[in-house]
């Protein structure tokens, strides 16, 4: 059943057809950091015409209505806030895709920014030229971490914090939506709804995506040149929440594994390799740890190992259910 979207305040005079891009921003009680990543927006050089959809997650609070509104309301920044009713990260996602496609019929590129990042100021062009340059249909990029204040800094070398490649060119796969392009046609393709909303609060269902992209023959860039600078809280960089996250990130790459490969000969196999993941993660742990001289992250390996064990009986963290804990 097709989720309630309502839009709530459209930019004055914006004309659809003009618009080449559109930045989709879902937003979720960041009012604050949402209105610095519209800024950066704002202060964006050399992109195409573009406008920007704004993605309140919050159907009660609105913060990010109440914030960003009056933005848009005065022709500040071009485009719409919407509400997406249904909670959860897949279904904001889905609701800003969706209504991008539908009222803008010209634009050729949509891109992602999340409530807690910072584009530079050439983000888009850079994002752009490197999906016609490349030939590719869906770019990537790096998510640099700001640390807040108390945050355990030495943690910037953990997995979770650094980008999955570091050149830019044609790669095999994505993980993350926090900074991505896609093509018109991959969306069209697709279709709605775009992520599975069963990854709502587990996130995921970026990574899921990409893969069912890939199996229809979508490909894959990285632009390097391209980061958004996304601010991290302390709490980020505590043990429980780094141990929580690579947990996730197991449970995860098992989900997605048991929908490829169902069945008792899937189960067999699929538990065969965490079986085997989890014995050699002892020394893959090891040597991150020798590496980056933390045992904090050197225990990674093993954490994601052991979360991808669970998932395969039905222990899964759903991380994203408590968001003042994220």
């Amino acid at each position: 059943m097709p989720q309630t979207i309502t839009v709530e305040c459209v930019s004055p005079g914006l004309d659809p057809g003009s618009i080449e891009a559109v930045v989709t921003l879902p937003t979720f009680r960041r009012p604050e950091h949402l209105l610095a990543t519209l800024a950066s927006l704002t202060a964006q050089r050399g992109a195409p015409s573009f406008a920007v959809v704004v993605m309140e997650n919050d159907a009660e609070g609105r913060a990010g209505l109440e914030a960003a509104g009056p933005l848009f309301a005065d022709g500040t920044i071009t485009g719409l806030v919407l509400v997406a009713h249904e909670r959860g990260n897949c279904s904001a996602y889905n609701a800003g895709w969706e209504t991008a496609l539908e009222r803008f019929g010209n634009m050729r590129h949509l891109l992602v920014i999340d409530d807690d990042e910072i584009a530079g100021e050439d983000w888009i062009a850079r994002m752009v030229e490197t999906a016609e340059r490349l030939g590719v249909d869906i770019v990537g990029g790096p998510q640099t971490p700001r640390f807040e204040p108390g945050a355990r800094t030495f943690t910037e070398n953990h997995p979770v914090f650094r980008p999955h490649y570091s050149a830019s060119g044609a790669v095999p796969i994505l993980y993350s939506s926090g900074n991505v392009l896609l093509a018109r046609h991959v969306l069209e393709t697709m279709g709605a709804p775009f992520l599975d909303t069963a990854f709502n609060f587990i996130g995921g269902g970026d990574a899921d995506f990409y893969s069912r992209c890939r199996e229809r023959g979508f490909r894959f860039g990285w632009c390097a040149e391209a980061p958004v600078f996304e601010t991290v809280p302390a709490r980020r960089t505590e043990f429980s929440w780094l141990n929580a996250r690579a947990l996730r990130n197991g449970a995860i790459s098992a989900i997605i594994e048991r929908r490829r490969l169902g069945g008792a000969r899937g189960a067999a196999r699929r538990i065969a390799k965490s079986l085997a993941l989890l014995a050699v993660s002892p020394w893959r742990s090891l040597r991150l740890g020798v590496d980056t001289g933390s045992a904090t992250i050197g225990l990674y390996h093993c954490q994601v190992a052991v979360g991808r064990l669970l998932a395969e009986f039905g222990q899964v963290n759903e991380q994203y259910r408590q968001p003042e804990r994220n």
